[in-house]
């Protein structure tokens, strides 16, 4: 592979990396999500089967719901979350072997010239 290629293809790799950290703060945020709902879901029925607030079978009905749904979404998004985290790391990897594979020539500090 020539320099050129490889280069092009490091930068394919680092957008495909950028995206997939997009994709990865998504789901930190489905996550953070999907914990308050199931903690919102959760003081709700408490609140329904003590009876506070004069609360009904709607609001139990609807607490177990969200707790449910908060349930299912953390579950979905953290398995999502180390999909990505995974693909990231290979691509990292493969990223770092292209590079090794490049001739890098290291530049030295010339001196300066003051004109």
């Amino acid at each position: 592979m020539t320099d050129d290629a490889s280069t092009d293809a490091i930068s394919d790799i680092e957008a495909r990396i950028e995206a997939l950290a997009e994709i990865a703060e998504r789901c930190r945020k489905y996550i953070l999500a999907s914990k308050i709902a199931i903690g919102s879901g959760a003081a709700l029925l408490l609140v329904s089967i003590l009876g506070f607030f004069g609360t009904g079978q709607t609001a139990a009905l609807g607490s177990i719901a969200l707790v449910l749904g908060g349930i299912v979404s953390l579950g979905s998004n953290i398995s999502t979350l180390r999909q990505t985290d995974d693909a990231i790391q290979a691509a990292e990897a493969l990223r770092a072997r292209l590079i090794s594979q490049i001739d890098l020539r290291l530049v030295a500090d010339a001196p300066m010239k003051l004109v």
